[in-house]
């Protein structure tokens, strides 16, 4: 509807997530006048419980690092100007190699479609030009990550709403940078070395298929405090030290793959609303 207003919709897995990889640009068109809206799925139980207490660690409660993280997430949210926040209140999966992700309750475990429907009544709701999520396909596979992607493309396919539907993207060759500059500061981080052939490869061929990139430079400092709105998940944060001139490079841009596009704007693009303005 032409009434619409402009509206970027950013569906996530987790309390955090909404800051790392589209805290510059949900920033950034909240500044335009862009109406944000954040899609939390699930409520984080299997992150850290104060003192880094991990999950199956004496003292972790799941319930009460789920209040903490949400209480987090409703900060970085108003940090990042966001209009509106939508929590689905999932449980957290944890990660792939847990075994918390077998209990029938977990989010990666919910059918698909029954997510897609909850995520598409929310698209209805609010009638997003832009959806963003994740790249289900990616070398980060965590369970509840891949779920919210294929929900989350599904509902914005089967409501015919968005005008374009995005995938995060991560720069292979701006890691490097960021782990080149942290070694140099005694900082034990992932050496390229490490990786395989195969690892290189699909990290060569994620940054091939980027399609869209945005300036967050401007916002970016407002991003950093996005992110240590999350204290209890991060301790001493790398990305406080890295240098100056080094965090702008490779953190002053956000990067998309466009999947699906009714305008037919000409990529490479540089505004995520390109052929809406």
């Amino acid at each position: 509807m032409a009434s619409d207003p402009r509206t970027l919709m950013a569906v996530h897995a987790h309390p955090d997530d909404e800051a790392s990889s589209t805290g510059g640009v949900l920033a950034l068109y909240s500044d335009q006048g862009v109406r944000t809206v954040v899609v939390t799925c699930t409520n984080g139980e299997f992150g850290d419980a104060p003192g880094q207490i991990k999950p199956g660690e004496d003292g972790h409660d799941e319930q009460a690092v789920a209040s903490l993280r949400l209480a987090e997430l409703h900060q970085s949210c108003k940090i990042l100007g966001v209009s509106s926040l939508e929590l689905l209140g999932y449980h957290d999966s944890g990660m792939p190699d847990w075994e918390f992700k077998d209990r029938p309750g977990a989010f990666c475990n919910v059918p698909l479609d029954l997510v897609a429907e909850r995520i598409g009544g929310l698209i209805e709701l609010y009638r997003p030009q832009i959806v963003i999520s994740y790249d289900d396909k990616g070398m980060y596979q965590h369970p509840d990550h891949v779920h919210a992607a294929r929900a989350a493309q599904a509902a914005a396919a089967q409501s015919g709403i968005p005008a374009k539907y995005y995938q995060t993207a991560m720069r292979g060759s701006d890691w490097r940078k960021v782990w080149q500059a942290l070694r140099e500061l005694g900082a034990e981080v992932p050496d390229p070395g490490e990786f395989t052939a195969e690892q290189r490869s699909q990290m060569e061929e994620a940054e091939q298929r980027i399609t869209t990139t945005v300036d967050i430079r401007p916002v970016l400092e407002r991003k950093r405090e996005a992110l240590f709105a999350h204290a209890s998940q991060i301790q001493e944060s790398w990305f406080s030290k890295l240098p100056p001139q080094i965090a702008a490079q490779t953190f002053g841009r956000e990067s998309f793959v466009k999947v699906s596009d009714t305008t037919g704007t000409a990529v490479p693009e540089d505004d995520l609303f390109a052929g809406l303005r």
